[in-house]
């Protein structure tokens, strides 16, 4: 990534990159539509974006979506960019389920809106889309926004005020990524809610508290109570109770001198996994843990 790449700000303007994503709107202007004329390309010339910030498409949207496109067909068209790595090819910006249910209608061409964007202004819009149509599942939307940060340099701040959503609902969302893999996929599959992952960040045995949610159908402020609860902190096996080395905890005086913040090692006696806890007092101590692991 290029220095100037790196210190534009958000892109080359977020107005500037949203102008090719906004819906369509039929009082524009003669020279809008002008900038705006589309054209056919196969199906089969079309490739989807490797860093798509959205990971999940639901066979039953995918459906209902084709069902749409083989009576209407495909009415928004794609935005693309001819692929970096295949001549003759077109890499989508913003778009892709529209292609992933044009193939199940059987569809041969689509219509598209071809830019001539870098990698990181191709990855700023397909976040950027993405978020502002509110078409991600809140792990996926919190990956958006570590990615538009650690990518590009932006701060909390700057994604805040670029999109319109308060710091707070960032730095929230931002915490369900350091919630257990199998946490967060509850939260992707729709099994869990924002609100009830949001209640596991700090819980010490979240995997084991999620599924206590799903399995009793336990509501937010419930999932609250639960977390909470003094037998919420579930027994853990003698290997873990056993008393830390002194290399351990000399391991975690050096990274907690190192980062500024409490850093606590449990690691499963005879075994080679563990949990790394950091533990911060504010936001901006989140920003800037962030911004170490990050860099």
């Amino acid at each position: 990534m290029s220095k100037n790449q790196k210190q534009r700000g958000l892109g080359r303007g977020l107005s500037a990159l949203m102008a090719d994503v906004t819906p369509e709107d039929d009082t524009r202007s003669e020279a809008q539509a002008t900038r705006r004329a589309d054209m056919l390309v196969p199906v089969e010339k079309i490739v989807p974006n490797p860093e798509q910030p959205r990971r999940l498409f639901t066979q039953e949207q995918l459906e209902d979506l084709a069902s749409s496109i083989r009576e209407k067909g495909v009415i928004q068209p794609l935005i693309v960019r001819p692929s970096p790595t295949k001549e003759g090819e077109f890499e989508i910006v913003a778009g892709e389920r529209r292609w992933r249910a044009s193939q199940m209608a059987q569809l041969h061409e689509l219509p598209v809106i071809i830019r001539e964007y870098s990698d990181t202004e191709a990855l700023e819009v397909a976040i950027i889309e993405n978020i502002q149509r509110a078409d991600l599942n809140a792990i996926e939307e919190a990956a958006g926004y570590r990615d538009l940060m650690k990518r590009f340099g932006h701060t909390q701040e700057k994604v805040s005020e670029a999109l319109g959503k308060s710091r707070s609902h960032i730095a929230n969302l931002l915490r369900l990524l350091n919630l257990p893999e199998e946490v967060q996929d509850f939260v992707r599959n729709g099994k869990l809610t924002a609100g009830h992952a949001r209640t596991l960040v700090n819980a010490e045995h979240p995997l084991e508290l999620a599924r206590q949610i799903i399995s009793k159908g336990l509501s937010v402020r419930a999932a609250e109570k639960l977390a909470k609860a003094p037998a919420a902190k579930v027994a853990k096996p003698a290997a873990q109770r056993a008393e830390k080395d002194a290399d351990t905890r000399a391991l975690e005086s050096d990274l907690s001198a190192a980062l500024g913040m409490k850093v606590q090692i449990d690691h499963a006696a005879g075994g080679d996994a563990g949990v790394v806890t950091v533990r911060y007092k504010s936001l901006d101590e989140l920003d800037e843990l962030c911004g170490k692991l990050s860099t």
